[in-house]
């Protein structure tokens, strides 16, 4: 009898705990979040020679299969030697371009000149760093010459590890650029057998529009028109927009 009781109570809560519940009856139990972040594509690419650095970058803005605008430029004149490139969600590098601005007309009041190159991709450096816990959705290249009259391209990540190098491609297009890059202006292909030609800037900037030909036939978020800088030492910076492909 004992028995029958105890197996009684068991049952009676099993079938409490197993009862369907409101919650269950309205189907399986969905997460919901929001995320700040948006990428509104392109794509940048920085390539520096002997005495000048070709900055350049597309500038369609699209969020999702939609495009906001044809006609955004992501490239940017910081100095009279220095461009900057920045591709990811539009909200935030116009923000770090205007923090950038703002920083290099603070550093004219208070010493009389333009900061130089390599001074400027440290201090890029340091305001994406101090950004680190709620990082700004911005992909940079840095170009121009330093003070030596030199060719300079800087490569980043989002919280501000950088590098000086020959070349460098950021954004939506980057897994289509840079490995172009790296065959053409690197030589990575180990072509013993040649000479690796000296880059001359109608030569690189060629190159640079045939790379974004091609890069807009495969990547939907790159197109319309293409920005380019050339950065030569004791030059005057030219700017030139050519067209891309517009669907």
């Amino acid at each position: 009898t004992t028995r029958t009781h105890n197996r009684g109570q068991m049952e009676s809560r099993t079938a409490i705990f197993s009862a369907p519940t409101a919650a269950d009856a309205a189907g399986p139990r969905t997460r919901h979040g929001f995320s700040p972040y948006v990428n509104n594509g392109g794509t940048v690419l920085g390539i520096c020679g002997s005495d000048f650095a070709i900055v350049a970058g597309d500038t369609r803005l699209s969020e999702g299969y939609s495009i906001s605008s044809r006609t955004y430029t992501k490239v940017i004149q910081l100095t009279d030697t220095t461009v900057l490139a920045t591709a990811g969600m539009q909200a935030d590098f116009h923000t770090l371009h205007k923090v950038l601005l703002t920083r290099v007309r603070q550093y004219e009041d208070d010493h009389g000149h333009q900061p130089s190159t390599p001074a400027l991709a440290q201090l890029l450096s340091v305001i994406l760093y101090s950004r680190r816990f709620f990082p700004y959705y911005a992909f940079n290249v840095l170009g121009g010459v330093d003070d030596d009259g030199k060719g300079c391209v800087f490569s980043y990540d989002a919280v501000g590890s950088f590098e000086r190098v020959q070349y460098s491609a950021s954004g939506t297009g980057h897994e289509l650029v840079q490995p172009l890059m790296d065959q053409q202006i690197g030589w990575k292909d180990q072509r013993a057998t040649a000479l690796k030609p000296v880059l001359s800037v109608e030569a690189t900037v060629d190159l640079l529009k045939d790379t974004f030909a091609s890069a807009s036939e495969r990547d939907i978020y790159t197109g319309d028109y293409l920005d380019i800088c050339v950065v030569q030492a004791g030059k005057k910076i030219s700017i030139e927009r050519c067209e891309l492909k517009f669907d």
